[in-house]
């Protein structure tokens, strides 16, 4: 099939390079005129035939609205955009309704992947009309890894952003487990050999996953993570699930725990820390390593 790709990063240029390596014909358009196919969006819209088919490939948030907005206007009826960033669930039911307008489709798809991708394929979750999906079906198909697994119709608009959410939200929660694990193995003078450990997990164990086999491979270049600051931003994604969960009255407290954690992460001095040491030290005198406080008791 045609169609273009707009955003030519890490993610958007893998794609380019696997959907072409898959037969199709892609005219990817970046601001960056070093990977560019085209000089402007219009341009790359010009050599696509109909119905056209464009996928986005850009940082969620403003940067989405406006390449959607430009595009609604270089589209036509019978077209289709899919948004295949982070977007949040909520925005692609406003874009859809938007191009709905101009009578032009709208898929969202949750990619996950990596800069692994371009070897081992993208998992997809889409979201949209059966329609719609049908007409950028064969990209899916070269876009997804080898095997029955990896692709998913989710469901309507939104079902597919949803799904990578809570995908993500997960991913949360399961790092959370394995950092947790591997410092209290650290902590402890018994064990020897802290990657040996994780490396022993990768086979006949409950917790092998590809996410272990990342950490192992991390503390194979630095057994003790030298040189890396315990400091974890958040993509906004584990925020909408734990916000989900709470629209929904659906408990995700291991979740919820993982991004408070990477809260935590980004002070070098929690001032929340500092209030309970404070109260630790009214009621016990233990806390700061002081006196405990006049006419107070150490161990009321």
């Amino acid at each position: 099939m045609h169609l273009g790709l707009v955003g030519l990063g890490k993610m958007g240029g893998n794609m380019r390079t696997r959907l072409r390596n898959g037969g199709h014909t892609v005219v990817g358009y970046d601001r960056n005129p070093e990977v560019s196919d085209a000089e402007s969006l219009a341009a790359m819209v010009e050599q696509l035939p109909s119905p056209k088919v464009v996928w986005v490939m850009v940082p969620a948030g403003d940067i989405t609205d406006a390449v959607v907005s430009e595009l609604s206007g270089l589209l036509g009826e019978g077209d289709l955009i899919v948004d295949g960033g982070n977007s949040r669930w909520t925005e692609d039911l406003r874009h859809a309704a938007q191009l709905a307008e101009k009578k032009i489709g709208f898929v969202d798809c949750g990619v996950s992947g990596g800069v692994w991708g371009l070897d081992n394929g993208y998992a997809l979750m889409a979201g949209g009309s059966t329609e719609d999906i049908a007409k950028v079906q064969p990209a899916f198909d070269t876009l997804k890894p080898a095997g029955d697994f990896g692709w998913v119709h989710a469901g309507k608009v939104g079902a597919g952003h949803f799904s990578k959410m809570v995908h993500n939200g997960i991913e949360y929660a399961i790092m959370q487990a394995y950092a947790e694990g591997w410092e209290l193995l650290e902590t402890v003078d018994m064990v020897d050999n802290v990657t040996e450990v994780f490396r022993s997990w990768r086979e006949g164990t409950v917790i092998r996953s590809w996410l272990l086999d990342l950490l192992v491979a991390a503390l194979e270049e630095s057994p003790a993570l030298e040189g890396i600051r315990g400091y974890a931003d958040d993509s906004g994604e584990g925020r909408w699930t734990v916000e989900a969960g709470i629209d929904n009255a659906v408990a995700t407290p291991a979740i919820t725990a993982a991004l408070y954690a990477r809260f935590v992460s980004r002070q070098e001095d929690s001032p929340a820390m500092k209030a309970v040491a404070a109260m630790r030290n009214q009621f016990g005198g233990h806390a700061l390593h002081t006196e405990p406080p006049a006419g107070g008791d150490a161990n009321p």
